[in-house]
C-alpha cells in the first residue's frame, strides 16, 4: 500500500500544480473604514497621590507628674473634649490652695492699706494732717494692689497647671497607641504620648509636572470654573474605584526645584462604611498615608473628534492613520492624540470631522494605493470616561 501511495504522489502533485499556481482575480484590497466624528468626551487625567489627614495632633504632657489613668482604647475614635489621660493631681491642688491663700492675704493687706490711705486723706485738711502721710499711704496702697495682682496671677498659673493634669482630645479623630503607660512619670520632655488624626474628610495630595499643570490650566482655566471645573475620583490600591468624589481646594504657588512639579490638593469625604462602628479596624476606606490613583475628571463633557483605537498606528515619527481620499486612494496622516482608551482614540490635531480613515485591514494598506472601502466591523464608541495615556 505504501508503495502504491508513493507512486501516486508525483502524479497528484502534477495534476494539482497548475491549479495552485494560478493567482486569484486581482483588485484593490478590501478595508473597513469609519468616519471621524465628534462626540462628547469626559476629559480625565491620572496621577499618583497620597491620602493625608486634614488635622493631626501629637499629645504631650504640659506638666511633670505621674500618669495615673488612661481613658481611651488604642485605635478608637475620640471626640473633642474627651479626657484621655489623668495625671497625679494632689501636688497641683496643693499649689492652687497655697496660691488662693496668698490672694486672700494680699486682699487683706490691701484692704488695710486702703483704710490707712482714706484716714490720711481725711486729715489732710485739718491741723493734724500732713501731705507726706498721704503720699506714703498712697504708695503703700499701690504696692499692696500690685502684690494682690501678682498673687492672683500665681493662682491662675496654679489652676492652669492643675487643669493640665487632664489631657483632653483637642480634635475629633482616631487615636494611636500610647507610648507611655500608667505609673510612669511624664513631662514636656517625654515626647509624644499618642497621636490623633482626623478621619472625615481627608486630603489627597498629588504632584503634577509643570507641563501637565499647564495642560490642565489650558483645558479648564478658560471655562470659568477653576477648581470647580473638575472633580476628583480615586482608585484604591486594590484597583477598586472609591465611591466618594472630591474637589480640588489648593495648588502650591511654587514649583519644587528638585522635581519640577506642583503639588495639588483635594478634599475627599471619608464616611463610615455601612454596618461599621467608629474605631473598628477597616471602618473607613481611606487611611492617612495611603497611596491612591487620583483621576481629575471634567465636570462637563467636551466635544472631541474620535476614531477607533485600532485605526491608529505608530512608528518612530509618532502616531498616524490611513485616510481614504478621492478615488479611494490612501494617504498617511500624522496625528496628535488626546485622551485614549483601549477602544477609543481622541484626536487633538491631524483629522477633521467627516474624514474617512481605515479601521480594519490596515496591514494591507500602503501609501498611494487604491482600496475597496466598506463599513468597519466597529465604529467609535463613547466610554464613561477616557483616562489620559
Amino acid at each position: 500500500m505504501l508503495c502504491r501511495l508513493s507512486l501516486l504522489a508525483p502524479v497528484l502533485l502534477a495534476l494539482a500544480g497548475p491549479a495552485l499556481a494560478q493567482p486569484g482575480p486581482g483588485g484593490p484590497p478590501a478595508v473597513g473604514v469609519v468616519q471621524a466624528k465628534k462626540q462628547p468626551v469626559t476629559e480625565t487625567s491620572e496621577f499618583v497621590g497620597r491620602i493625608q489627614a486634614i488635622s493631626r495632633v501629637d499629645l504631650v504632657a504640659r506638666v511633670t507628674a505621674f500618669m495615673q489613668e488612661r481613658h481611651f482604647t488604642e485605635g478608637a475614635e475620640v471626640h473633642t473634649g474627651d479626657v484621655l489621660y489623668k495625671l497625679e493631681r494632689a501636688p497641683f491642688e496643693a499649689q492652687v490652695a497655697a496660691a488662693a491663700a496668698s490672694v486672700a492675704q494680699a486682699q487683706a493687706v490691701l484692704q488695710g492699706s486702703s483704710l490707712t490711705l482714706g484716714r490720711a486723706e481725711a486729715l489732710l485738711n485739718t491741723p493734724a494732717g500732713q501731705r507726706s502721710l498721704v503720699d506714703d499711704a498712697r504708695a503703700t496702697q499701690r504696692s499692696q494692689a500690685a502684690q494682690l495682682s501678682n498673687a492672683q496671677a500665681q493662682l491662675r498659673l496654679a489652676q492652669t497647671n492643675l487643669d493640665y493634669t487632664e489631657i483632653k482630645a483637642p480634635i475629633d479623630g482616631k487615636i494611636s497607641r500610647t507610648t507611655v503607660t500608667e505609673g510612669n512619670v511624664v513631662s514636656p520632655s517625654s515626647g509624644v504620648l499618642a497621636t490623633i488624626v482626623s478621619q472625615d474628610p481627608m486630603y489627597v495630595l498629588f504632584p503634577v509636572s509643570v507641563r501637565a499643570a499647564t495642560d490642565l490650566r489650558d483645558r479648564y482655566g478658560g471655562k470659568g470654573g477653576g477648581f470647580g471645573a473638575v472633580t476628583i475620583k480615586l482608585r484604591l490600591p486594590n484597583g477598586k474605584m472609591y465611591g466618594q468624589a472630591g474637589k480640588l481646594d489648593y495648588a502650591d504657588p511654587t514649583v519644587a526645584a528638585n522635581t519640577d512639579t506642583l503639588t495639588l490638593r483635594g478634599r475627599v469625604p471619608n464616611p463610615l462604611l455601612p454596618g461599621s462602628k467608629p474605631g473598628e479596624p477597616g471602618d473607613r476606606e481611606l487611611s492617612d498615608g495611603e497611596f491612591v490613583t487620583v483621576t481629575l475628571e471634567g465636570v462637563q463633557p467636551v466635544d472631541q473628534i474620535v476614531i477607533p483605537r485600532s485605526a491608529v498606528l505608530s512608528d518612530q515619527q509618532g502616531n498616524y492613520v490611513w485616510v481614504v481620499g478621492d478615488g479611494n486612494k490612501v494617504e498617511q496622516r500624522r496625528l496628535q492624540l488626546g485622551q485614549n482608551t483601549p477602544g477609543l482614540a481622541v484626536i487633538s490635531a491631524g483629522l477633521k470631522e467627516g474624514e474617512t480613515v481605515v479601521a480594519d485591514g490596515v496591514q494591507r494598506v500602503r501609501p498611494g494605493i487604491t482600496v475597496n472601502p466598506g463599513p468597519a466591523s466597529t465604529g467609535p464608541t463613547l466610554p464613561a470616561s477616557a483616562p489620559r495615556t
